[in-house]
């Protein structure tokens, strides 16, 4: 049984077998519905969906609405800035005599427990070569500055990190949705 508020309401009732053969009543899928929006929200670090739904629709149970609009990010946590998996970009310099250690860079994160990927940024057309490493990674396993400590024993200076998520980053807020 699910409230008028529920956007899984209006969906058919279907059955579907599970692993040991019996036949189960669920719902069906809910395909992501084409939602737009003109509005348009800075999130900031206390943010909350079910409030953001409150200020925009004066119902709290319209967080969905907004994440429906926002497809681009993978689940609500990423969509305020909250996922435990971030990525953050770690400015560095190699010593001026040698060429970059990439190799002992790479060896080095990849032995860091919580790294998901590497990624090396450098744009040749500044002078000096702009360089950076992109880390994607799980805060809850391993923090920036020992992310920071491992660049540096690869033999790269490292500059402040800035992490990239979506914080200060803008995401839609669609009209109050129609029951």
């Amino acid at each position: 049984m699910f409230s008028k508020l529920s956007r899984y309401r209006k969906l058919p009732d279907v059955t579907a077998p599970d692993a040991r053969g019996r036949t189960l009543a669920s719902r069906d899928l809910r395909l992501l519905p084409e939602v737009t929006g003109t509005f348009r929200h800075t999130v900031d670090g206390g943010d909350r969906l079910d409030q953001l739904a409150y200020k925009y629709y004066s119902q709290p149970l319209f967080w969905w609405n907004i994440c429906d609009a926002n497809p681009g990010f993978l689940s609500p946590l990423t969509l305020l800035g909250k996922d435990p998996v971030v990525t953050t970009r770690f400015p560095v310099v190699a010593a001026v005599s040698a060429a970059p250690a990439w190799a002992a860079l790479f060896a080095a994160m990849n032995a860091t427990s919580g790294v998901e990927d590497v990624r090396i940024d450098e744009d040749v057309a500044a002078t000096p070569i702009s360089r950076a490493v992109i880390l994607t990674y799980n805060r809850l396993t391993v923090s920036p500055q020992t992310l920071a400590a491992a660049i540096g024993s690869a033999g790269f200076q490292v500059g402040p990190f800035v992490q990239l998520d979506q914080l200060g980053q803008e995401i839609v807020i669609p009209p109050k949705p129609v029951l």
